[in-house]
C-alpha cells in the first residue's frame, strides 16, 4: 500500500543513522545502586524515560537514576524510577526484549539471582545481552540460560545473601540450530508505524510481537518482543545487520521484493545478499510475496528453488495475502494460499500482512459485519493450525487513510476490527 511506502523509508533512514548467589528476596527495598554486566556496563533505562514500555539496555556508568536498581523485600521485582524491569508481553520466547513498566507483580517482573544470572521467574529465563555485545545501547532480552559472560551480574553491593540453589537457576545453552527452529510461543501479533498510543494500543490488543518494517524500534518501543525487518538491497549494511542483530533473535527478509513499488529485487539479487542475512545468526524468515507464493515458477519458487541449489538457509515462510471478496468465501481464499505455500516448501508460515482490500474496485473495503466475521474465523483456524506460527493484521493504527482497515484508534480505542482482533487468541 502506498501508505507503507513512505513509512518505511523513514523508518529504516532513522535506524541506520541511529550474582555467587544471590537472593532477591531478602534484598533492601530501599538500597538502590548500578547493575553491572558484561565489560562492566550498567544496567541503564534508555534516555532516562519513566514512561511504559522504555528500552532497558546496556550502558557505560553514569551514575544516574536510570542506572540506579534496587530489588523488591518480598515480591522479586527489580525497579528502577519507580517502575518495574518486564519481559515484552510476559513473553517466555528467547530473545523477548525486557523494558520498564508499571510494576504488577506478575512473573514477567519477578526476578531470582543465582550463579550470577539473574533468571526471570515467568519463563525461566536469564537477562542476556543481546548479541553477546558490550556496545552502549545494547538492547537487554530473556534467554536460555547458558552462563555467558553477557549473562553474568553484579547487583547492588546492599542485596543480601544466598536464598536459592544454584542448579534451579541454571539450563542447557540452546545450540545455534535450536535457537534459529524453536517455534515462538506468541502467535498473534502487529504491524504498525507510529501513531499516538502506540505501546498501549499494543499492550490492550493482546499483541505477543510486533514489527514496523524497520531493523530497529528505537523511536517506537512497545510491551510486546519486537521482530527486525532487512527491508530491501538499500538495507544489507553492516550496521543495519548489526542493529537488527541486537533487537533480537529473528529476522525477517525482504518486504515484497516481487513489486515494483516495495522492495523491488530480482530473484538474483535477493540471492546474492541473503549470505549476509544468514551471517547474523538469527532464525530467518523469507522474502515477503505480495502473491504468488505458492506458484511453480513465481518469485518466491525460484527464489527458494535457488535458495536450496546454494544450501542458503530459510527458516520459515513469510507471506502477504489482502483479499478483494469480502464474502465468507474469503476465509477459505485466504487460508487455503496459506496451506498449499506451507505443502510447497514444507516449512512453517508467518503471515505478516493480511487483510479485506480492494485495491482496482469498489467498493474498497469491507464494512463492519464482514471485516469481524472475517478476522474472528481466521485467527481461530490460524490459533489451532501448528505450521501457521505467527500471524500480523494490516495493520494496528485506524488513523488518518488508515482508519478503514486499522485497528486501533488510539492506545484504548480499538474499532470493532480491533475488538474481534483483541478477542483473538
Amino acid at each position: 500500500m502506498s501508505r507503507r511506502k513512505t513509512i518505511f523509508a523513514v523508518l529504516i533512514a532513522a535506524a541506520v543513522a541511529a550474582v555467587g548467589l544471590i537472593g532477591l528476596t531478602n534484598a533492601s527495598a530501599d538500597a538502590g545502586g548500578p547493575i553491572t554486566g558484561i565489560a562492566g556496563k550498567c544496567v541503564d533505562v534508555a534516555g532516562a524515560n519513566a514512561a511504559n514500555g522504555t528500552a532497558v539496555q546496556l550502558y557505560t556508568c553514569n551514575g544516574t537514576a536510570a542506572q540506579r536498581w534496587s530489588v523488591g523485600a518480598a515480591d522479586g521485582s527489580v525497579r528502577a524510577l519507580g517502575k518495574c524491569l518486564d519481559v515484552t508481553g510476559g513473553s517466555a520466547a528467547d530473545g523477548a526484549k525486557v523494558q520498564l513498566y508499571d510494576c504488577n507483580g506478575t512473573g514477567a517482573q519477578r526476578w531470582t539471582a543465582g550463579g550470577g544470572q539473574l533468571v526471570n521467574a515467568g519463563s525461566g529465563k536469564c537477562l542476556d545481552a543481546s548479541g553477546n555485545s558490550s556496545a552502549d545501547g545494547t538492547r537487554l532480552q530473556i534467554w536460555a540460560c547458558h552462563g555467558g559472560a553477557n549473562q553474568r551480574w553484579t547487583l547492588p553491593a546492599a542485596t543480601a545473601t544466598p536464598t536459592a540453589s544454584a542448579s534451579a537457576s541454571r539450563s542447557a545453552a540452546p545450540s545455534p540450530s535450536a535457537s534459529r527452529t524453536t517455534a515462538p510461543a506468541a502467535k498473534k501479533g502487529v504491524s504498525t508505524w507510529q501513531f499516538t498510543g502506540l505501546s498501549d494500543a499494543v499492550r490492550n490488543v493482546g499483541a505477543g510481537w510486533y514489527y514496523n518494517w524497520s531493523p530497529s524500534n528505537d523511536s517506537m518501543p512497545a510491551p510486546a518482543e519486537f521482530v527486525p525487518m532487512i527491508w530491501g538491497a538499500a538495507s544489507v549494511t553492516d550496521a543495519t545487520l548489526a542493529k537488527a542483530k541486537g533487537e533480537g533473535t529473528v529476522l525477517l527478509g525482504f518486504n515484497e521484493p516481487d513489486m515494483s513499488g516495495q522492495a523491488n529485487m530480482t530473484v538474483e539479487q535477493a540471492l546474492s545478499l541473503w549470505p549476509r542475512l544468514e551471517q547474523t545468526g538469527m532464525r530467518l524468515g523469507s522474502p515477503a510475496v505480495a502473491y504468488g507464493g505458492d506458484t511453480a515458477g513465481g518469485w518466491l519458487d525460484r527464489f527458494m528453488t535457488g535458495a536450496r541449489q546454494q544450501g542458503r538457509r530459510v527458516d520459515f515462510i513469510t507471506l502477504h495475502w489482502y483479499g478483494s471478496d469480502f464474502s465468507d468465501a474469503a476465509v477459505n481464499q485466504f487460508l487455503g494460499y496459506v496451506q498449499r505455500v506451507h505443502a510447497r516448501y514444507n516449512l512453517p508460515i508467518w503471515i505478516t500482512e493480511y487483510g479485506l482490500i480492494n485495491f482496482s474496485g469498489t467498493p474498497k473495503y469491507p464494512n463492519t459485519a464482514q471485516i469481524t466475521s472475517f478476522i474472528t474465523r481466521t485467527t481461530t483456524q490460524m490459533q489451532a493450525t501448528s505450521y501457521i506460527e505467527r500471524y500480523a493484521w494490516f495493520s494496528l493504527p485506524a488513523v488518518g487513510d488508515s482508519v478503514a482497515y486499522g485497528l486501533y484508534r488510539d492506545g484504548s480505542t480499538p474499532t470493532p476490527a480491533g475488538e474481534a482482533y483483541r478477542a483473538a487468541g
